[in-house]
This record gives structure tokens, C-alpha cells and sequence, in this order.
């Protein structure tokens, strides 16, 4: 009984171990498996059922915890000032004309660089909904009634 105790406790400090080394959540479940089998070992269960209870406590707690813990860690990107303008209007101050490299569009009083979505020719004075952003220039297209 006393090598398996001493076996899950070792077990149990490395696994802890790993975990403060990594801040992941990648071994804190076989630390509770391992103090589980500890359990067990004292119970008296033999080495077979000792290692079911680390892969049973184990395999619960992963598979109970880690869905859960994965919807927390999603890192949510805030959206960037230029991606707030993304369906808002703008208007043309420079002819949008890909053919001729030209294309500017004023919008909330910032002039961008403007690309026409469908490559049409927009003219100065047209109204655009701005589409994307990409990069230091916006994707525009023509505003609906316009």
C-alpha cells in the first residue's frame, strides 16, 4: 500500500507542478485524478482500481470542465475605431476609379482611401455605405438611392 501512495502522491505534485509551470489547465485534472487514486490506495483498493479511479476522476473532470473553461478563454477582440464605421455612410471626395488608382471618401470628418467593392466608378459627391475596412483604406459601395 505504501509504494502506491507514495506513487499518486508524486503523481499529484508533478501534475501540480506542470500546472503552475504552464497557467493552462492542461494537467489539474490528473492532479484531482491522482488524489482520487490516493483515496483509493488508502482504501486499500488494488493497483487496477486505483488506476480506474485516476482515469475515471480524470476523464470526468476534463470532459465536465473543459467545454466550459474553453467559452471563458475565447479572447474576445474589441473592434477597432476604423471598424465601427463598417455600415455607416460616407461620402466621395475624390473619383473612385480603380483603373486609375484614385479613390477618397470622407467619413465622420477622416479622409480614407477608398476601393470600390464592385469596381465601380464612383464620383465625387457620390454617398457610399462603407463595407470593410482594410487596412489604411475602406471597401465602399454605393449608397442604396443614390
Amino acid at each position: 500500500m505504501v509504494p502506491y501512495l507514495i506513487f499518486w502522491g508524486v503523481v499529484f505534485v508533478l501534475a501540480v507542478i506542470v500546472e503552475f509551470a504552464s497557467m493552462q489547465l492542461v494537467s489539474i485534472w490528473f492532479a484531482f485524478g491522482a488524489a482520487g487514486a490516493f483515496i483509493a490506495a488508502l482504501a486499500d483498493l488494488g493497483f487496477t482500481g486505483q488506476l480506474g479511479v485516476f482515469v475515471l476522476v480524470s476523464l470526468l473532470l476534463l470532459l465536465g470542465t473543459r467545454p466550459f473553461l474553453a467559452k471563458l478563454r475565447v479572447k474576445q477582440t474589441p473592434p477597432m475605431n476604423a471598424d465601427k464605421d463598417i455600415g455607416t455612410q460616407a461620402v466621395v471626395i475624390q473619383t473612385v476609379d480603380a483603373a486609375h488608382g484614385t479613390g477618397r471618401v470622407r467619413a465622420n470628418g477622416v479622409d480614407w482611401i477608398a476601393v470600390s467593392e464592385n469596381g465601380e466608378v464612383l464620383e465625387v459627391q457620390t454617398i457610399v455605405l462603407i463595407s470593410k475596412v482594410d487596412g489604411a483604406k475602406l471597401i465602399v459601395r454605393r449608397a442604396p438611392n443614390n
